[in-house]
């Protein structure tokens, strides 16, 4: 039998003297899983609505409790996966895009690390294509906004 999961997370962008410095507008914060890189995200709670999961989830997992959700950006992440206990498992990731004003970051215990890359490292770093092909919409609707 198929089972049915969501996630809430977001795509998480820095801009400051840092990223200036090294020749960049903005870098985008990664978590290793140990197995893969992705961005923060987890399980939606019963009674919970998407972006509030994401917010839960991005404190949880990095400890970032202040940061600028950026309004009109929203997308759905559907992907399959096999779980030893679960079977195949269809996945529906909602993703909203966070701005950060500071690179502290306190990882959780599902997490072996961290990163800040550019978007071409970003890119290359990314385990899954549908992470990839996220963070180039998000690159996309920056440039469109302007931002």
């Amino acid at each position: 039998m198929l089972r049915h999961e969501r996630s809430a997370g977001f795509v998480v962008f820095i801009e400051d003297d840092i990223a200036r410095d090294a020749g960049h507008d903005r870098e985008f914060l990664l978590l290793d899983y140990g197995r893969h890189w992705d961005y923060p995200k987890g399980h939606v709670e019963p009674g919970e609505v998407d972006l509030t999961a994401a917010r839960r989830e991005l404190f949880e997992e990095t400890g970032i409790q202040t940061f600028d959700t950026v309004p009109g950006f929203a997308r759905e992440v559907e992907y399959f996966f096999k779980s030893n206990r679960h079977g195949i498992v269809h996945k529906t990731v909602a993703f909203f895009l966070a701005r950060i004003h500071h690179r502290s970051v306190r990882l959780s215990s599902e997490h072996v690390g961290h990163d800040f890359l550019p978007f071409d490292q970003a890119y290359e770093r990314l385990t899954f294509q549908t992470a990839r092909s996220l963070l180039q919409d998000v690159r996309s609707f920056l440039t469109q906004e302007g931002r």
